[in-house]
C-alpha cells in the first residue's frame, strides 16, 4: 500500500526523522558516559599488567557492554514499531565509515551504529511482511522534495526554504520526504495522491 509507505532521514538532531512527520530522539548516554570516563581514568592510573588493572580493565569492558546493549534495545524497539506500522520503509544508504571520518560528532553516529539499525530494520521487514528499499542518500538533505531544485546548506541551517517554489518545512522532514521519494521510484511506483508533500510537516516526536 504507498499510502502507508515512510521515507526516513537518519538524523543529527534527532535519530530519526520520517516522512510523515514522526520524529524520534536520540537515547541520551551522557551519564554512561560519564561513568566509562571514570572508570578510563582510574585504569590509566593502574600499574599495567598488575592484577588491580585488569580488574579495572574488565569494569571498563562491562561499562562499554552495557552501553552497547542499551543502543541495541533502543533500536529493536524502533525498528519493530517501524515494520508494524507501515507496509514499506525507505531508508538511506549510508556510507557509515565516511561518516564517522567526516564528522565533527563522531560519536553520536557511532553510538547509532546506523549499519546495524539498517540491519535489523531488514531482518523484521521478512518477519512482519514490510518492504525495505535502501535509497541513494545523496543530496537528499540539498533537494526540494517539492521541485526537486537544489539548494546548498550548511549543517547549522536547521531549516529547508526553496528559493524557487517556496516550500519551507524542517530540513530533516524535506530529507525523509525525498528518501520516500526515490524508494517510490526504485519501486515504480508515484506519489500517492493522498500524501501531497506539502502537507508532510513535522508535527511531534
Amino acid at each position: 500500500d504507498a499510502s502507508n509507505s515512510v521515507g526516513i532521514d537518519l538524523g543529527i538532531l534527532n535519530y530519526i526523522h520520517t516522512s510523515d512527520g514522526h520524529t524520534v530522539d536520540w537515547l541520551d548516554l551522557e551519564d554512561d558516559y560519564e561513568r566509562l570516563r571514570g572508570e578510563q581514568r582510574k585504569l590509566s592510573r593502574k600499574e599495567k599488567g598488575s592484577s588491580n588493572y585488569e580488574k579495572q580493565r574488565l569494569k571498563v569492558a562491562k561499562v562499554k557492554r552495557h552501553i552497547k546493549r542499551k543502543v541495541l534495545d533502543y533500536q529493536h524497539k524502533i525498528t519493530t514499531w517501524l515494520v508494524r506500522e507501515y507496509d514499506a520503509v525507505f531508508v538511506e544508504d549510508l556510507d557509515v565509515k565516511g561518516m564517522l571520518e567526516q564528522s565533527h560528532n563522531a560519536r553520536n553516529k557511532q553510538d547509532a551504529a546506523w549499519r546495524q539499525f539498517i540491519t535489523l530494520l531488514e531482518y523484521k521487514a521478512d518477519l512482519y511482511g514490510c518492504h525495505v528499499v535502501q535509497v541513494e542518500a545523496r543530496g537528499t538533505t540539498k533537494e526540494c522534495a517539492s521541485c526537486g531544485v537544489e539548494t546548498a546548506k550548511p549543517i547549522w541551517v536547521r531549516e529547508h526554504s526553496c528559493p524557487s517554489c517556496g516550500f519551507e518545512t524542517d530540513r530533516d522532514a524535506n530529507a525523509a520526504m525525498n528518501v520516500l521519494q526515490r524508494g517510490f521510484s526504485e519501486l515504480g511506483l508515484g506519489w500517492p495522491e493522498d500524501t501531497p508533500v506539502e502537507t508532510v510537516t513535522a508535527t511531534d516526536t
